[in-house]
Parts: structure tokens; sequence; C-alpha cells
């Protein structure tokens, strides 16, 4: 048997969701210091999926979503689910994330597979290959 992934968007199809379904909640579950400090979308929620100080998943990672979608993972038939978008750095620990949603019952799971800065490039850069941030879209800092 294999095992169910979420489903990959691009930053723009993320954005896309997100003006069209008001009910989508997209989640950044990158550290609080990348949250912070490297920047998120506008709007995101954060919910770590591995921080610091001890740099593990977080065990109260599922039961937060959960709390952020009020039980979302039941859906009604006439409304359909809470889509839940996840977004790290470069869209593998939101693959990781949103397998573990899927396992807990979950059904409208997408990620964004490019991330937040994208894959590194030839000079060991980030967001000048792809993510969030490279295609222009809302993003703040603190």
């Amino acid at each position: 048997m294999t095992e169910e992934l979420p489903t990959g968007l691009s930053p723009r199809e993320a954005l896309e969701m997100l003006e069209s379904h008001p009910q989508a909640i997209l989640v950044d579950i990158r550290s609080s210091m990348e949250f912070l400090f490297v920047g998120h979308p506008k709007g995101a929620v954060h919910v770590p999926w591995i921080d610091e100080p001890d740099w593990v998943v977080n065990p109260d990672f599922v039961t937060e979503i959960r709390k952020l979608v009020l039980g979302g993972a039941v859906c009604e038939q006439r409304q359909g689910c809470a889509p839940i978008i996840l977004i790290c750095r470069s869209g593998k620990r939101s693959l990781e994330a949103g397998r573990a949603l899927i396992r807990e019952g979950f059904k409208s799971v997408f990620h964004v597979d490019e991330g937040f800065e994208g894959e590194l490039d030839e000079q060991h850069h980030r967001s000048t290959l792809g993510g969030w941030r490279f295609h222009g879209l809302p993003w703040e800092q603190c």
C-alpha cells in the first residue's frame, strides 16, 4: 500500500487557492528563527514542524493544526474540507509534515513544492531559483 502524499502546489497556485478559498489556511512550518528573521508569507500562521532548541519533530504538531481548523479533519459533504497549505524553506519538510497530517485523517492537505526560499543555486544561495519570495508574492519580515 502506497502512502498518500499532500498535493504539491507552486507558490502562485498556493496564493490563488488562498484567495479563492477563504477557509484555506497557510501554515509556515519552519523554525521560529526562519519564520521571524528570513521572512514569511503575509498571513501565514506559524506552527513549527521542527524547532529549536532540540531540533526534533514537534510532538504537538497535529494537535496544533487541528486547533487551527477547529477539528477540520472531519469534513462536511456540502462544504468540503478546509484546505491546509504547508510551506517550509524548499518543500521537503512540508511534504513530510503533510504526510503526517494525512496519516492522522486530514483530507485536504497541500504543500508549496518550491517552499519559501527554493533550492540552492550553484553559489549555494536561495531565492534565486524558485520559492514564494523569488516569485514576488506577498511576504514580510520581523
